[in-house]
């Protein structure tokens, strides 16, 4: 075989590649956007403890003190967000709008989180069981 036909042969998989590639990506990416489910309370933990539960069916403004700061959660349109936070990084602000069961917004030095529930306070889509593992 000379080398235009070996090339030509290489060409072809590597676009055959891609395209599986990109088809595998598509088909993950389609189930856990359409597979997750809406949350409807937001659970807001400070250092470990329970501060307050709210329905995201209500839209307001609340401010989280934190530990050694504030954090400002909105919660509006079924979705909840940090708009602002006086930590040095800030990266709570930038994890953007969550609204379905299980999503999380952590701002760490403040030691607060953020995470959507159902009605029950479960955050995990399978309520069978709050353990992830069992050590023995």
């Amino acid at each position: 075989m000379d080398k235009k036909k070996m090339w030509t042969k290489g060409i072809k998989r590597d676009i055959l590649l891609l395209v599986f590639l990109f088809l595998t990506g598509a088909v993950i990416f389609i189930a856990v956007i359409f597979g997750s489910v809406r949350g409807n309370f937001v659970k807001v933990n400070v250092d470990g403890r329970l501060i307050a539960i709210y329905p995201l069916s209500e839209n307001k403004t609340v401010e989280i003190n934190g530990a050694g700061g504030t954090n400002t959660l909105v919660i509006e349109n079924g979705e909840s967000y940090i708009r602002d936070a006086d930590c040095p990084d800030r990266l709570c602000v930038s994890q953007g709008k969550i609204s379905r069961r299980g999503q999380s917004v952590i701002c760490l030095p403040h030691k607060v989180v953020v995470e959507i529930t159902d009605e029950n306070g479960n955050a995990s889509v399978s309520a069978e069981s709050d353990a992830d593992i069992v050590v023995r």
